[in-house]
């Protein structure tokens, strides 16, 4: 896929026209680690959820259409080129726009140091005198509600049932068939600004932040943040990028980290495969905390490792695989019937039913991620050790269960290979704290069991004729998942069965030169239709063949991962090689952490992660 790094030309329609629905690629995050927002090569914020990630949306155009809640600001004119970037590595997005009048610059950012959520979009010009126009389309509850819009000084408020939203601006805006409008020009050297506050509809206001100040002092965080990041490797830029993104993605009031900024982009265009991500999912938070540990940013494992402690507070059978951002655990999922989804894939979810779901695996993800932890000087925590034991506990009683696995499969249990596998890291991690961190608990027996699942899996999981791991016990299918049996240190990369698995999977899922993580068509699932390459998958291929030895594989593969990247550096969910389009929710944390760990891993030598993960 040719682009070039920060740097988008593309032909708009003018002004006049009908915009057509916009790809996923064509969107940029900006946050401000409580809530997030997609603003698209067209400067339209097309995505908003207030006053939080998993809070209705406000504006929910990229379900639908403009008239499910939008704020666009561009150009008047022609518009012959499109240029976007972040300022430096932040969450600071600069789209510039040439036109036949000149150029003018938008700049879209969060403040980070409000104590609600505030948007500032600031336009500037450049060169020439620029025509601009503004539509703003407040719609509360994913599309639904039409606000009472009234004028304010400086603005205009729109409230809805608990909702309240404020937009000041030096520009004079009017309303027209239930939107606000504005029309005015910028010459070179001029700015004007427009600052959107949200509120309780019952409590007053914050006032609204100064552009240019917030714009600095938002500068400033961010370029704090960032300088304690441990990389200096050949491919920094695209760490450092990926690391702001999961900060973008992360709840700075409780630490919880979210899997993705959206609900119902879908994995199949015009299918039913769209679910909702806006919500922490304990597998993505210890695959994240990981990157995050290994990159130097312990004050954020500190904060997911207290997170972690309230969501799984209580009987631990009642452990779920996900939470709310505040930990919360009520998240059923339900349908949301007037949007019709994007590119008219349907249905659109909030929620997720997953939460209902036993998935083994995740205890084998807290304990290998908190045994990293420790290993890398995070500060001990008493009441983490006894959650462990609690945890371990219970696994005890279920581990010979089924369950559904780490991807979520809808319909029956089963006896899925990885997740007996990550009951095997569970143990294996149990008894690495006793022996090498003097903690207390029953090595002896959690030594047997961790033997006990190893002879399970290796009897049950592996098919001798086939040579490979399977991705159900019984079965002949595989599963990407099976690529991290290596790096868990489950089995060493030389092992004939190791090798096995990946020749199997580089036969079954390798398709177009990018992983699938397992054939849709093998009836595994319920739901029709075929998914894109899970990107998360093709950079574990990557790590294996970086493992067995194979270094050039792996980064020509790294080389190609990189390639997808839209032009600001961001990666969704999936890839639809035959399009050559994003699929999936967007940004994705789980394609951004595998970004970073491979990065890190192809140092391929004895101090990496990945050589040292599973000791």
């Amino acid at each position: 896929m040719d682009l070039a790094p920060h740097m988008l030309v593309k032909a708009l329609r003018g002004a006049g026209e009908c915009c057509e629905a916009m790809r996923i690629e064509d969107y940029s995050l900006i946050g401000d680690c409580r809530t997030g927002a997609l603003v698209s090569t067209r400067g339209s914020i097309d995505w908003l959820c207030l006053p939080r990630f998993d809070s209705p949306a406000c504006f929910a155009a990229l379900l639908g259409n403009q008239e499910h809640g939008c704020w666009e600001i561009r150009p008047r004119g022609e518009i012959r080129e499109v240029h976007r970037r972040y300022h430096g590595y932040s969450l600071i997005l600069e789209t510039e726009f040439t036109t036949t009048d000149g150029v003018v610059r938008l700049i879209d950012f969060m403040p980070t140091e409000r104590s609600l959520p505030q948007v500032v979009r600031i336009v500037r010009g450049l060169r020439g005198r620029v025509p601009m126009q503004m539509l703003l389309t407040i719609r509360f509850d994913y599309g639904l509600l039409i606000p009472w819009v009234r004028s304010c000084e400086g603005g205009i408020s729109a409230v809805a049932g608990p909702h309240a939203v404020h937009v000041r601006s030096d520009v004079k805006m009017t309303g027209r068939d239930m939107s606000t409008v504005a029309e005015f020009t910028v010459a070179a050297e001029q700015q004007n600004c427009f600052v959107l506050s949200y509120s309780s509809s019952f409590e007053p206001a914050e006032h609204p932040a100064a552009a240019s100040e917030a714009l600095e002092q938002t500068a400033d965080c961010w370029k704090r943040w960032i300088a304690s990041a441990r990389h200096e490797g050949e491919h920094r830029d695209a760490v450092l990028r990926s690391l702001v993104t999961l900060k973008g993605l992360s709840y700075a009031p409780t630490g919880g980290l979210i899997a993705a900024l959206t609900t119902s982009l879908p994995e199949c265009l015009g299918g039913q495969r769209n679910w909702d991500y806006r919500y922490c999912w304990i597998r993505d938070g210890t695959f994240t905390l990981y990157a995050l540990i290994e990159s130097g940013f312990t004050a954020e494992a500190v904060a997911w490792r207290d997170w972690l402690a309230r969501a799984v507070a209580g009987e631990p059978s009642q452990t779920q695989a996900l939470y709310a951002v505040d930990a919360n655990r009520w998240l059923r999922e339900a349908q949301v019937p007037w949007l019709p989804g994007y590119e008219g894939s349907r249905p659109v979810r909030i929620g997720n039913g997953a939460v209902e779901q036993l998935q083994l695996d995740v205890y084998g993800e807290i304990m290998d991620t908190l045994h990293v932890a420790r290993t890398r000087g995070l500060p001990p925590d008493e009441n983490t050790w006894r959650i462990q034991k609690v945890l371990m506990g219970h696994l005890e009683k279920i581990w010979r269960q089924p369950d559904n696995g780490i991807w979520e499969i809808p319909g029956a249990r089963r006896h899925m290979t990885h997740s007996k596998i990550m009951v095997w890291v569970a143990f294996d991690r149990a008894v690495k704290a006793v022996e090498r961190f003097g903690l207390d608990g029953p090595v002896e027996r959690w030594r047997a069991l961790r033997q006990e699942v190893h002879d399970d899996v290796c009897e049950r999981g592996f098919d001798a004729e086939k040579n490979s791991f399977v991705q159900v016990y019984g079965s002949r299918e595989v599963d990407a998942s099976l690529l991290l049996i290596p790096a868990l240190g489950f089995l060493p990369p030389g092992d004939p069965r190791v090798r096995g698995t990946i020749e199997a999977i580089e036969r079954e899922l390798l398709r177009d030169g990018l992983v699938r993580r397992y054939r849709t068509e093998s009836g595994i699932d319920s739901l029709p239709g075929d998914e894109g390459a899970f990107l998360l998958c093709s950079f574990w291929l990557a790590d294996a063949w970086t493992l067995m030895g194979r270094h050039q594989q792996a980064e020509q593969l790294f080389a190609y991962l990189l390639s997808l990247r839209n032009e600001v550096g961001l990666l969704p969910e999936q890839y639809d090689t035959s399009r050559r389009r994003f699929l999936g929710n967007f940004p994705q944390a789980f394609s951004h952490v595998a970004l970073i760990n491979t990065a890190r891993n192809l140092a391929a030598d004895e101090t990496s992660p990945l050589a040292q993960r599973g000791r």
